[in-house]
């Protein structure tokens, strides 16, 4: 059975500016998915109902904010950081020990992808661009999603709402 993903729910503001950068810098016949952040990449397929279970004992309000732009290498990532959303993966992490791959149990290192799949000079200057007057901006997250992996797409299967503490698109204030 194909492995379950679970990925934060942005609020609308948030999801919308985060697709449109995706639709700009992501090669448009590669791009099959929206904007997101993925928090396990391949949970066991026949745990469902496992996983609903454990995101809904997990879940608690989460800030986050996005504070930078990170290299793929082929690619370009937007760097989230949210001690929030660390603990709340922690937490679903810790529920499925001994049952994760090696890539969901290794360190967390959320952010979400624009551009991916280019090549390694076009993904510098994305870099470049998006770096360049970057200002740290509040990222609304509202829930948990649990999607099936389709070898490409994505199937939703459930979502478990968060309460967020804050939530939208907006600049953060300076200092």
């Amino acid at each position: 059975m194909n492995p379950l993903i679970v990925a934060a729910v942005f609020d609308e503001e948030s999801q919308g500016e985060l697709d449109r950068l995706r639709r700009r810098y992501f090669p448009p016949e590669r791009n099959q998915l929206s904007a997101h952040l993925t928090l396990f990449h391949a949970l066991p397929g026949d745990a469902l109902d496992e996983v609903v279970e454990v995101l809904g004992e997990a879940s608690a309000p989460v800030l986050a904010q996005v504070t930078g732009v990170r290299s793929l290498g082929r690619g370009a990532a937007l760097v989230v950081d949210s001690p929030g959303l660390g603990r709340v993966r922690d937490a679903v992490a810790a529920g499925f020990e001994g049952r994760l791959t090696r890539q969901d149990a290794q360190g967390f290192r959320p952010h979400v992808t624009v551009q991916n799949f280019v090549d390694p000079a076009v993904a510098r200057a994305t870099v470049a661009e998006l770096g360049e007057g970057f200002a740290p901006w509040t990222l609304g997250i509202v829930g948990l999603a649990v999607h099936r992996y389709l070898g490409g797409p994505w199937e939703h299967l459930a979502t478990v709402p968060l309460n967020p503490l804050l939530g939208g698109f907006a600049p953060l204030e300076a200092g």
